[in-house]
């Protein structure tokens, strides 16, 4: 699978998508500034600069110690879609893939900032894509993350909030998904850290992986 068209598609994110998200964070959705848990989908955007393929370094910032690595699904959107009800959203589908949606630690999910997930490199994509028929439970897949060649992470999609037909269709209600935009039906709170020097792969059970090194920027990189 080609990465997204820069100009033409986006890669859309999906945070707090995780029961185990929301109840990480316990009562402070419902205290200042944010009262109650939120009620559509908390959308970020992984811009052009982040997308790197499968075998990519992944640049760790030189003001950064570590960052996440947070295995999601990825839905690859086929045709068009706007106002789709969950029952057909699949079928604007072209297929899924496995993404690692690289983040700076932090803790404000309700307004995802710049800094912490548009990094350069901060979303390698594999490159494997299959179709949603071939997918026999899209809502029971396990995710994994392996660092260094050791089983650090395991997910289940079991423990999504809004199912994946679901949040294409609540994501289709604000605004149209183009053919080659990607959705990241979402990543849980126990992404991993990883630092210079590791090799961090996610993967998806009988889907896709892909696997990066962590490359360290030089001090000087953005001097002139």
């Amino acid at each position: 699978m080609p990465l997204p068209v820069a100009g033409r598609n986006t890669v859309y994110g999906a945070a707090l998508n995780y029961h185990s998200t929301l109840e990480s964070l316990g009562g402070a959705l419902s205290s200042k500034p944010y009262w109650a848990p939120p009620m559509a989908p908390v959308l970020y955007i992984k811009p052009p600069n982040t997308w790197i393929r499968d075998g990519d370094p992944i640049p760790l910032p030189a003001d950064i110690a570590a960052v996440q690595a947070g295995v999601t699904l990825a839905a690859v959107i086929g045709r068009d879609m706007f106002r789709i009800k969950p029952e057909s959203a699949l079928s604007h589908v072209e297929g899924f893939t496995v993404v690692n949606d690289v983040t700076v630690p932090h803790s404000d999910y309700f307004r995802p900032e710049i800094q912490n997930r548009c990094r350069d490199g901060f979303c390698p994509i594999g490159s494997q894509l299959v179709g949603p028929r071939e997918i026999k439970a899209l809502d029971a897949l396990e995710l994994r993350v392996w660092v260094n060649a050791q089983l650090v992470c395991l997910e289940s999609t079991r423990g999504l909030v809004r199912s994946v037909a679901t949040l294409l269709s609540d994501v289709s209600e604000l605004f149209t998904l183009a053919a080659g935009d990607i959705v990241l039906i979402g990543s849980a709170p126990s992404a991993p850290l990883v630092r210079a020097g590791d090799r961090v792969a996610v993967e998806i059970e009988g889907l896709a992986r892909v696997e990066n090194p962590v490359v360290a920027e030089p001090d000087g990189r953005r001097s002139s």
